[in-house]
Parts: C-alpha cells; sequence; structure tokens
C-alpha cells in the first residue's frame, strides 16, 4: 500500500519506517525542514533503539522517504496517518490541539477522495467530531474522507518492537466505516495474522484507550512508590514487596518498579491531560485517585532532595553532588520532565555544584540547563564528589565496579533512586548507600 504519516517526532518517524519494514511504500511529511533532510538521510534526529537501522534500510530502497510539502502528502495516497504532538497548552494541563487541526486544515484540500485520515495522536476525548468537521470544511470532498482513530501504545527505547509487535490494535470509527476498517485491516495485515488483539470500536473509546492506559500505569508506578514511603517509615524493603504483590496475577509485576517516579513527555501529560478532561465533563470525583497518583510522583522527587540534605546538612552550598542520569529513563535521549535532572536542578538552586552524566541525553541537558555541570565519562565524573546520585538506570551504570570510585569521590555516599545498584557490592567497596524504599 501506499501512505503518508504526517509529523515526523518520535511517534511519526517510527511509525513510517515500521510501516516501510511491513512492506508498504510511506511518504512521512514533517514542517521542519532539517528534519526531514536529517530523515532522509536514514537517520532519526534523537536516538531511539533500532530505528537508525530501519531509516537506511528503507530511504536506500526508495520505500521510504520524507518531505515538507503537505501538497505532496495529500496527493501521494489515499491513508493518512497523523501522529503531531499534542503538548499541554501554556498554563495548563489541557491538551495543546494547535498541530493535530492544523495538520488537518493544510491536509485537506490536496486530500483525494475518497480518503481515510487515521489519527494517532494522543487526544482528550471529544476530538475526533471537530478533526470530522475540519475535513467536510476544507477537504474538496469532505463527505468522502473518513476519519478514523488509531492510538498508540508506544513506549520510547521500545517504540519500534511496539509498532511492529504491539500488544493490541485499536481501531476507532464513527457508525459507519466499513470502507475505512477495510483500508486500515489491510494497512496492518501482517500485524493482524500475527495474531496481535484487534479491537474495533468507536470513537471516543478509542480516544479515551491511550491516556487511560497511562493513567493507570502511572497509578500502579506511584502505588509502590506510596508503598516505598511506607516501607522507609517502618524499615521494611519496597523491592521485596513489590515481588510479593507482582506474583498475584490480578497484580503484577511488570510496570510496578519502586523508585524515583516516571517522567517523560507522555506519561505526565496524558494522566495530568486526562483529568484536566474529566473536569471538563464534570466527571472529576471519579479521577481523585489519579489526582494522588500524581501527587506521590512528585513526593519521589523531594524525597532524594530531602535525603540529599540529610546527608549533606540543611545548607548545600559548596558541596559537589555528581547525578548519574539525564534522561527520564534508560536506552533514550529524551529529557522532557525527567526526575533525574528535575532533582539536580532543584540542587543547583539550592546551592551545590552539580555534575551530570549520561550516555545518551547530555547534549539535550545542557541546552535546557545550561547552568549544570557535564561530564561524558561516568567514573571521572564522580571525582571529588560529596554525594552521588543514581537517578536513571542505565545498565552501564550498574555494571560499573564501585572500588574504582571510592577513592575519586571527596565523601564516598551515594543515593541510589532507581534501586538497580548492588547495594551490598556497594558497601563492601566503602560506600555508604541509601535507597528509597529499602532499610
Amino acid at each position: 500500500m501506499k501512505m503518508t504519516v504526517i509529523g515526523c517526532g518520535y511517534l511519526g518517524a517510527t511509525h513510517a519506517a515500521c510501516m516501510a519494514e511491513l512492506g508498504h511504500e510511506v511518504l512521512g511529511m514533517d514542517s521542519d525542514i532539517d528534519k526531514v533532510h536529517t530523515l532522509n538521510s536514514g537517520r532519526a534526529p534523537f536516538f531511539e533503539r533500532d530505528l537508525d537501522g530501519l531509516l537506511a534500510k528503507h530511504t536506500a530502497t526508495g520505500r521510504l522517504r520524507f518531505t515538507a510539502s503537505y501538497a505532496d502528502a495529500a496527493e501521494f495516497a489515499d491513508l493518512h496517518f497523523i501522529g503531531v504532538g499534542t503538548p499541554p497548552q501554556a498554563g495548563s494541563n489541557a491538551y495543546d490541539l494547535t498541530h493535530l487541526f492544523d495538520a488537518v486544515r493544510r491536509l485537506a484540500p490536496g486530500l483525494k477522495a475518497p480518503a481515510v485520515v487515521a489519527v494517532k495522536s494522543t487526544v482528550p476525548v471529544g476530538t475526533a467530531p471537530r478533526v470530522a468537521e475540519l475535513l467536510r470544511e476544507y477537504a474538496p470532498a469532505g463527505d468522502l474522507v473518513e476519519v478514523a482513530w488509531n492510538p498508540e501504545f508506544l513506549r520510547e527505547s521500545f517504540a519500534v518492537d511496539d509498532t511492529l509487535r504491539p500488544d493490541r490494535l485499536v481501531l476507532g470509527f464513527n457508525t459507519t466505516h466499513s470502507w475505512a476498517e477495510a483500508l486500515l485491516r489491510q494497512a496492518f495485515e501482517k500485524i493482524i495474522e500475527s495474531g496481535t488483539p484487534t479491537i474495533v470500536t468507536d470513537w471516543a473509546t478509542a480516544e479515551l484507550a491511550k491516556g487511560a492506559a497511562n493513567s493507570f500505569l502511572g497509578t500502579k508506578i506511584s502505588f509502590i512508590n506510596a508503598m516505598a514511603e511506607v516501607c522507609e517509615a517502618s524499615g521494611a524493603n519496597v523491592a521485596e514487596l513489590a515481588d510479593i504483590l507482582g506474583h498475584d496475577h490480578r497484580i503484577g509485576r511488570h510496570g510496578m518498579r519502586p523508585g524515583l517516579g516516571f517522567g517523560g513527555g507522555c506519561l505526565p501529560k496524558d494522566l495530568a491531560g486526562f483529568v484536566t478532561r474529566a473536569d471538563e465533563l464534570d466527571a472529576g470525583l471519579a479521577v481523585g485517585i489519579l489526582r494522588e497518583a500524581a501527587a506521590v510522583n512528585a513526593r519521589r522527587r523531594q524525597r532524594v532532595i530531602d535525603l540529599a540534605h540529610e546527608e549533606l546538612g540543611t545548607d548545600l552550598r559548596g558541596k559537589r553532588i555528581t547525578v548519574w542520569g539525564a534522561a527520564f529513563k534508560p536506552e533514550t535521549d529524551d529529557i522532557r520532565d525527567s526526575p533525574a535532572l528535575a532533582v539536580a536542578q532543584a540542587l543547583h538552586d539550592l546551592g551545590a555544584t552539580v555534575t551530570v552524566t549520561d550516555p545518551k541525553a547530555l547534549d539535550n541537558a545542557r541546552k535546557l540547563h545550561p547552568e549544570l555541570d557535564y561530564v561524558e565519562d561516568p567514573i571521572a565524573a564522580v571525582d571529588d564528589a560529596d554525594l552521588l546520585l543514581h537517578l536513571t538506570e542505565w545498565h552501564h551504570f550498574t555494571t560499573i565496579d564501585p572500588k574504582r570510585l571510592v577513592t575519586r569521590a571527596a565523601s564516598p555516599k551515594v543515593i541510589d533512586a532507581r534501586g538497580t545498584l548492588n547495594t551490598d557490592q556497594w558497601r563492601e567497596a566503602g560506600w555508604m548507600t541509601r535507597a528509597l524504599g529499602r532499610p
């Protein structure tokens, strides 16, 4: 098939490359000329595991290419995926749909009829009718352009695998959708034939799917972090508690990792956006648990700062603190709402000299937090440190021998906020160790 992908950030570039991998001819469209040039060279303008290989493979064959022209995209195919960003509005947790509506307006005039516009962007429930209205207004044959909703459930650093081998496929349509459904089933034929559960539903349910999924995941993470607070107060071990709970098949261990909490460009935004939309629908009382989940998540960052005070005193001026981690999670260079950088910035603002190291995210961190110090080598970053904070759980950090570090630090103290360091090994090497939710 021929298809387009409008918007080529994390979601769109990954979707375009994976659709090419499935055998389709794909044209990606993004208004950022520099991004288009980078993608056409077979590289992504961000780090996502396995993505560069797919981009290089399929741009070389011509099966995948990128453009900055809406007119070219509209003419290219009769199936158009939209994956533009929907960030929070300035001063609000509500979704900003400016990019989505602008993309629809600019794509619509050149659409061939009949056509399907399948939106993947995360939105507040009730957006699909507005997209359909814009298509009727701006497309020459608007009544022949159908709207479908195809939410994504990607995890950054696993986005390629999640696209090619998803755990479910959701297709949302209005009351009549036979032609649009047939087209999307053809697009995802290999995925469906592999046995992927495929749920065909209405617009509203499909719109709710991503926000509800992320809200539930955030609640699960915050629940185990709330238990970490109780464990610290009682002397219990939250890692062992999580294992005990996780063996109950109704609960499960996956996704229930105690530590510094969640961040990134999706989970916090989607939880907050879900709550905001519920308030607009006069259903705010139903999402009180989500408000508390967000509050628990925020407390984890403050808890690390409190522990730093416990180890270094109330006055952090002149103290040297090393932070292992800048990305919001490992295997990505994404620093959006990074818990690690939030803690690092707060400690800097309290007067400490903060040195940050990360395998992939330093360039992005420097742009957003130029007042922090940065060192490429995580071992050298520990030189003269009064305190080491382990804030992003890169595997590389867990393989470093703490004996190599103990004489480099001014004071061998470490706070493991992700719970992935071998604390027994670190203690044997001469380090004072603290870990969230553990004795």
